[in-house]
């Protein structure tokens, strides 16, 4: 049963990032990461987030893969066993090999492992999650129950909706809202995303998340600028199926942590106590079932 508004007063926010990276440039498996960028390429570790959450009073995290190898996942699960504010990991492995059905099992049997995100954003195809060889991996996701992080932009919609139906008891969350063109501000841009954004929502079980909104926006971005994609998202998936997440590091590139936590936070502050309380915290603590 849902909590009543009344019902979360006197009770202490319990709030989670659902959504951060750590990463080392020396390692070498981050192509995706610009040389000699001023914000990006620079190592980004514990110490570094710390007296960011604690300003914010957020509790936990959840740690999420940043390169397309098995050995960064390994990596981030020794901070994640060094560090007690990581809850949990979200990592990768090979989809292209069948074989690391035992690295994935390997992977689970370690009490931080949440799931997988094979970065799809970045990858040609924008229908490789449909190929049949890949099924055996979505089918150990969910033999393993273990979660899928859909990372795509609005044109991967089509696809993850056929994914979603193909597999209906993965568990699913859309990372970033699906990374709207916020910059494009016709109302076409935000209509054809809205649509396939509701379709989703309507259709399947996913979650998603309220991450990385600002990355997509102007460097003079406003809180009006993503004020109607943030109050589609929650009209459509309702507050039991959105979570925050700061997208940490990446979010560096348009402002800093406390300035996005801050504007999320207005951004749903028209909503009951318990509404925000599954958005900042609760809805994230069940979908990772982090305990």
């Amino acid at each position: 049963m849902n909590d009543r508004p009344e019902e979360t007063k006197g009770r202490a926010l319990t709030k989670i990032d659902a959504h951060q990276h750590f990463w080392h440039p020396a390692r070498g498996d981050y192509g995706w990461l610009p040389v000699n960028d001023p914000v990006l390429s620079r190592p980004y570790l514990p110490a570094d987030l710390a007296p960011a959450l604690e300003a914010a009073n957020v509790s936990r995290t959840v740690l999420v893969q940043a390169a397309p190898t098995a050995f960064e996942t390994e990596y981030l699960l020794g901070l994640a066993d060094a560090t007690d504010l990581v809850a949990g990991v979200v990592g990768w492995i090979n989809f292209e090999r069948p074989e690391e059905i035992d690295t994935l099992r390997r992977l689970a049997a370690h009490p931080k492992f949440l799931g997988l995100r094979p970065m799809i954003q970045d990858i040609a195809d924008d229908g490789w999650m449909l190929r049949p060889e890949h099924d055996w991996a979505f089918r150990a996701i969910c033999d393993l129950d273990l979660t899928f992080d859909a990372l795509g932009f609005p044109r991967h919609i089509e696809y993850f909706s056929a994914l979603l139906s193909r597999y209906p008891s993965m568990r699913v969350v859309l990372d970033h809202c699906l990374k709207p063109t916020i910059t494009d501000e016709s109302p076409e841009s935000f209509d054809e995303w809205a649509r396939g954004i509701a379709r989703i929502a309507s259709g399947t079980g996913a979650y998603c998340k309220l991450s990385g909104l600002v990355t997509e926006a102007k460097d003079d971005w406003r809180r009006e600028d993503l004020a109607y994609y943030s109050a589609h998202v929650l009209e459509v998936f309702g507050p039991d199926r959105v979570m925050w997440g700061s997208d940490w590091p990446v979010c560096r590139l348009r402002c800093e942590y406390e300035t996005w936590h801050e504007t999320a936070l207005s951004l749903v502050s028209h909503l009951s106590e318990a509404d925000q309380a599954r958005i900042l915290g609760g809805t994230a603590e069940q979908f990772y079932r982090l305990g």
